[in-house]
């Protein structure tokens, strides 16, 4: 294989997305040669998209900086059936109100990280339901389904896994893999689209769609894959204790988004950077060098340049100047007390009762539990509520949890 030479593929892979290709020398000269036009589908089965979601945007975005154009495929149609990919179960099937509705929402966050408009390189926005749903049922059968076989579709990994589980996989779902294909073909006959892109777990899809392509019209189409991003523990990225990682500011508010971020793993810092950031690289070099406390300051970095791109830098800075308020100012973690807690312990997580009577904040647990009741403790600014709760990782602002009895006695949990 040789050499990359398009500006496109050499970012691509430099920033840790390149993971397979139908053909990357093939894509690599086109790139040279002209402007591309690629896509990526997003289903709208959620009120928001999730950061997990975010990493196929920023591919888009790498697509647009390199003077390709990006084509964002919102799946009003394919929402209908459902991607079996990765799925133990069918999804629930949602109303056309609730798929009208998210996908409006999600309108909203791809216009923050593209810029769509009418120029060359300018993206564009569509909703495969309008050629889905006009399709007649026996003419598309005879037209397209008779480039599938049942032999080739079973043994893809989003059917193969479901059966192999002994899982069932609906009639609905198993053509969800011959409308991805269609998209593919449809877009390639109206906007010249020569490109999709997805996860890895997509790969089987978008080679079916270059198959169709080629079968009825004789074109060559490319499929590029990026690997499925996981954090350097294993856990699923996007992910926490208080579940998904919105980017929706009335899902999940920009402060905690950008706490997400400020407190991954050391492991994660450098890659996140190059996926998430539109930080140099020279730069993020240098950032993900930095060893022990001074790491904080390429967390932040990652914190204030992944919120700036979804809630703007206005935000980014109300967060950063809130959390060193909340931890670092005002007499906060310089002064406070600290307890240390072991990180293994902090992972399997710790009682909030257990917390505050050790930090000495209680007396025992039954004193812990009586001022719950009255709403007298805190953690991380917030009432606790729930006296079951477990304070985890996930609760780490700024390396710490804060805990609180009332307004003026404050001690700091800090893994060791």
């Amino acid at each position: 294989m040789s050499a990359l030479r398009s500006a496109f593929m050499n970012e691509f892979a430099a920033r840790g997305h390149l993971h397979q290709c139908t053909n990357q020398d093939g894509l690599d000269a086109l790139m040279m040669k002209e402007r591309v036009a690629g896509y990526i589908g997003f289903d709208c089965t959620a009120p928001s998209l999730h950061i997990g979601n975010l990493t196929q945007i920023m591919r888009l975005r790498v697509l647009q900086r390199a003077g390709h154009k990006p084509i964002v495929v919102v799946g009003g149609g394919t929402t209908k059936v459902g991607d079996p990919s990765g799925k133990d179960e069918t999804r629930q099937l949602l109303t056309d109100a609730q798929i009208e509705a998210n996908k409006l929402r999600h309108m909203e966050i791809y216009r923050r990280f593209l810029k769509f408009g009418d120029g060359a390189t300018d993206a564009i926005m569509v909703d495969n339901a309008e050629w889905l749903d006009t399709l007649q049922y026996i003419p598309f059968l005879r037209e397209v389904g008779r480039h599938f076989t049942i032999n080739r579709m079973i043994t893809m990994d989003s059917v193969k896994l479901r059966l192999d589980r002994e899982q069932p996989l609906t009639f609905l779902e198993f053509n969800y893999m011959i409308m991805q294909s269609y998209d593919f073909v449809e877009l390639f006959r109206r906007y010249g689209c020569r490109l999709q892109m997805g996860g890895s777990d997509q790969w089987g899809n978008i080679v079916s769609g270059i198959d169709l392509a080629r079968r009825t019209d004789n074109v060559e189409l490319f499929g590029l894959t990026s690997p499925l991003i996981t954090t350097s523990s294993g856990a699923k990225m996007g992910k926490t204790a208080a579940g998904a990682v919105w980017l929706s500011a009335d899902m999940l508010s920009p402060y905690d988004y950008w706490q997400y971020w400020r407190n991954v793993e050391d492991a994660d810092v450098g890659r996140f950077l190059r996926v998430f950031t539109d930080l140099p690289l020279d730069e993020i070099a240098q950032l993900e060098s930095l060893k022990g406390a001074e790491l904080n300051d390429a967390k932040k970095a990652l914190a204030n340049e992944a919120t700036a791109l979804c809630h703007g830098r206005a935000e980014a800075e109300r967060a950063a100047e809130t959390s060193r308020q909340t931890f670092e100012g005002a007499g906060m973690s310089a002064n406070l007390p600290t307890v240390d807690v072991s990180h293994d312990e902090l992972a399997k997580g710790i009682g909030v009762l257990a917390a505050f009577t050790r930090a000495g904040l209680t007396t025992s647990n039954g004193d812990a539990r009586r001022q719950v009741s009255g709403g007298g403790l805190r953690v991380n600014d917030e009432a606790v509520a729930d006296e079951k709760l477990l304070l985890t990782s996930a609760h780490l602002r700024e390396g710490v949890v804060k805990l609180s009895l009332g307004k003026k006695k404050h001690v700091l949990l800090k893994p060791v």
